[in-house]
């Protein structure tokens, strides 16, 4: 029971910083006349402005589910806590591939998705590769993530120093993480990209909750383990590489959104509802920030994310060391 009114409660936030980021702009409009827009009630002039917004503010939750759901995945298929795809590399893999099509094809947001995926899967497929003699859940996981993380963000200012001006300008400002000046032609493709790929992460729910026990657990209740992790791992590198692809890398989603979920639900497992719901709501919030914090300018939805990432994992630190002296 606990789980459905939290998963309620985070939806109805959701929704809520939905409709808050919808009159935020240099046309301010009231959530009530948000609301009566969005029923067709609005005037010609604030329909204008809600549909100018709204693809920003639904690309802004679909980049929290996906990030979610790839960090939960990732999460459980390790049992390590810190298997987040921004953290293991893969992020920056999805980066890499965006960012050669963006400096060598000048390509839209179907073409940079296309890159962006095949980034993230080639990257999986060499840190998998790495870890190959010990495993996914080897200690050397986030350890080898972070290296291959570490050599891939050289190459990214690599190719930035060698590009050309206006090309490296565009890259740079994808870098960054931003959800400013999306429109539905990012919506789409993000969308049929978590059509596609999230149903197979739910539907592997109960295998992901074995797996999160150990293989010797899920084998023995009959879990085709080797099937199942291939399956919800590339389902996740898919679903954060379409997520990067649509508003460049965010931070810190993938890793805080699981953890977050978990303990306001007080419920072992995946909470893949709780997570998604939770992921949308993260990346909203810190959209809605980055518009309200400064008069004078807007910080990139990247910048907020990072510094409440941060703020994040210095709390985590804060928790254990208490654990430890309690």
């Amino acid at each position: 029971m606990r789980l459905w009114v939290i998963v309620a409660v985070l939806t109805v936030a959701a929704c809520a910083l939905v409709v808050l980021a919808v009159g935020t702009g240099d046309y301010e409009m009231t959530p009530a006349e948000v609301l009566r827009t969005l029923a067709g009630s609005g005037t010609k002039a604030q329909y204008l402005v809600v549909t100018g917004r709204l693809p920003r503010a639904l690309v802004g939750v679909l980049v929290g589910i996906a990030l979610a759901l790839a960090g939960t995945v990732f999460q459980t298929v390790t049992r390590n806590p810190l298997g987040s795809p921004d953290i293991i590399g893969f992020t920056t893999g999805s980066a890499t591939g965006g960012i050669l099509m963006i400096l060598l094809l000048g390509a839209g947001p179907g073409l940079v998705a296309v890159g962006a995926i095949a980034g993230g899967l080639l990257t999986a497929l060499v840190i998998t590769a790495l870890c190959a003699p010990h495993g996914l859940l080897s200690s050397r996981l986030v350890l080898l993530g972070v290296a291959v993380s570490a050599v891939l963000a050289g190459v990214n200012g690599y190719l930035l120093v060698r590009a050309k001006l206006e090309a490296a300008a565009q890259a740079v400002g994808w870098l960054t993480g931003d959800l400013a000046g999306r429109d539905w032609s990012y919506f789409i493709p993000l969308c049929l990209a978590v059509v596609v790929f999230a149903p197979f992460v739910f539907l592997h729910n109960r295998a992901l909750r074995m797996l999160e026990m150990g293989d010797d657990a899920a084998v023995a209740v009959g879990v085709a383990v080797p099937r199942v992790r291939a399956v919800v791992l590339v389902a996740a590198v898919a679903l954060a590489a379409s997520a990067t692809a649509a508003a460049g890398p965010i931070p810190f989603i993938a890793l805080a959104a699981p953890q977050l979920a978990l303990r306001l639900t007080h419920r072992p497992g995946p909470n893949l509802l709780a997570s998604a719901a939770m992921g949308a709501v993260l990346v909203l919030a810190a959209d809605y920030l980055g518009q309200r914090v400064l008069d004078a300018s807007l910080l990139p939805v990247g910048v907020v994310a990072a510094a409440l990432g941060g703020g994040y994992l210095l709390w985590l630190l804060a928790i254990s060391r208490n654990r430890r002296t309690a």
